[in-house]
């Protein structure tokens, strides 16, 4: 189960989602987009701190950075 004090709640700054958008491989916006079936406007919007990443993808992408660092 997961707190409402778990930090993948946390919302995600732009900093945070470019860093691991490279740790994952992702080099464009396209990519990402592509990645997780949102448009390459939306990843753009996020990047400019615009819109709020949306927090499942945020949970999502944390997840996944977490899983590849375990990986290894």
């Amino acid at each position: 189960m997961v707190s409402e004090r778990d930090p993948r709640l946390a919302s995600m700054p732009p900093e945070e989602l470019r860093r691991i958008m490279r740790a994952l491989g992702y080099r464009t916006q396209s990519d990402l987009a592509n990645a997780i079936g949102v448009s390459r406007s939306s990843v753009s919007l996020w990047l400019d701190g615009k819109v709020g990443v949306p927090r499942p993808v945020a949970m999502l992408l944390r997840m996944l950075h977490g899983a590849q660092r375990r990986a290894y």
